[in-house]
């Protein structure tokens, strides 16, 4: 398992906007969707000052979000990367195991990842997770390239600092409907 150190894990912009963005949606009866937090063993703690200095993760998490839109189940991560290639690496085994089988139980699963280099957020679905995810296995780019991704799931950030992520999420389930 990994460790947690206090330099470690701060908030992340993604994050940040995220749960701010969730909190708006939660207060306009948009979508109901919380943050897992991730299940922590604290080894030392500074009685002193009153907090943990060193903790392990008890257990692998699965995704990052959870909750429901509409009465539509979701799930997702958000991942953060500073160059305009991500590395699968980043991504776990065992989420994609968990956003698979969320999928298989009805659920919408995907990825929001943020290029910080440009401030830019994308809507990645679960099924363009897969292809980059395959190819990978498959002996392809263990990573993809912001160039390969869909320039119309790009997340608007709006008025008053929302991710507006329910944009691509409502686009995404058009999109599905026309295919059946």
């Amino acid at each position: 398992m990994g460790s947690w150190n206090m330099k470690g894990l701060r908030g992340s912009v993604l994050e940040e906007l995220v749960n701010y963005t969730n909190e708006k949606y939660r207060r306009q009866n948009l979508a109901l969707v919380q943050k897992i937090p991730t299940s922590i063993k604290p080894v030392r703690f500074d009685k002193e000052k009153r907090h943990i200095t060193l903790a392990y993760f008890d257990q692998k998490s699965t995704v990052d979000y959870i909750g429901v839109v509409q009465g539509i189940p979701i799930c997702f991560d958000a991942k953060e990367c500073a160059a305009d290639v991500f590395p699968l690496q980043n991504i776990h085994e065992h989420q994609i195991d968990f956003m698979k089988q969320f999928e298989e139980q009805g659920g919408i699963s995907f990825l929001l990842v943020y290029f910080t280099n440009r401030q830019a957020c994308y809507f990645m679905t679960f099924e363009e997770t897969m292809k980059f995810w395959n190819r990978g296995q498959e002996g392809g780019p263990k990573h993809f390239k912001y160039e390969e991704l869909d320039i119309g799931y790009f997340v608007p950030l709006k008025k008053g600092g929302i991710l507006h992520y329910l944009e691509c999420l409502q686009k995404y389930l058009m999109q599905k409907q026309k295919e059946h």
